[in-house]
């Protein structure tokens, strides 16, 4: 446990570092700035994170059951919210929401042992210490540094 604390650290330390070097790091940081890369795999319910094209992190997902579909395609996030409440679900708790499509975002989810699984209305759904990690790079790197591709 504490190599795993230790890894994360130094890996959200190394994100938060290279991101603050892009606002400091004048032309050629800003060339590096666009680099935080989410894919979610709907096939393999993994979301895979690099930074600066290395491969940074990779989460177990859940992602739309078979009447909820998650779509596809290549997105940049369009706005943020540490807590937002569902409007649609009953006021469902959605920690770390980062939105990328209309309703659809990647948050926190407390069904911690359905990830690895379909079991969403069609957002991506992560551990909420990961989604607390992955909010964490976008709020660093910016949303306009940051695409989130799901693919089948």
């Amino acid at each position: 446990m504490h190599r795993f604390i230790s890894a994360r650290l130094i890996n959200i330390t190394a994100a938060a570092l290279a991101g603050a070097a892009l606002f400091v790091g004048g032309e050629c940081g800003a060339h590096a700035a666009n680099k935080v890369v989410a894919v979610v795999s709907l096939s393999q319910q993994i979301m895979e994170v690099s930074v600066d094209g290395r491969p940074t992190f990779a989460w177990k997902v859940s992602t739309g059951d078979r009447t909820h579909v998650t779509p596809t395609g290549s997105f940049k996030p369009t706005s943020m919210h540490e807590m937002w409440y569902s409007k649609k679900y009953d006021n469902a708790p959605m920690p770390h929401s980062v939105f990328f499509s209309g309703g659809y975002a990647v948050h926190a989810t407390y069904a911690v042992k359905r990830l690895g699984q379909p079991a969403s209305h069609g957002c991506v759904r992560l551990h909420p210490d990961n989604a607390a990690d992955f909010y964490q790079l976008v709020e660093t790197f910016g949303p306009a540094n940051t695409s989130i591709l799901i693919v089948k």
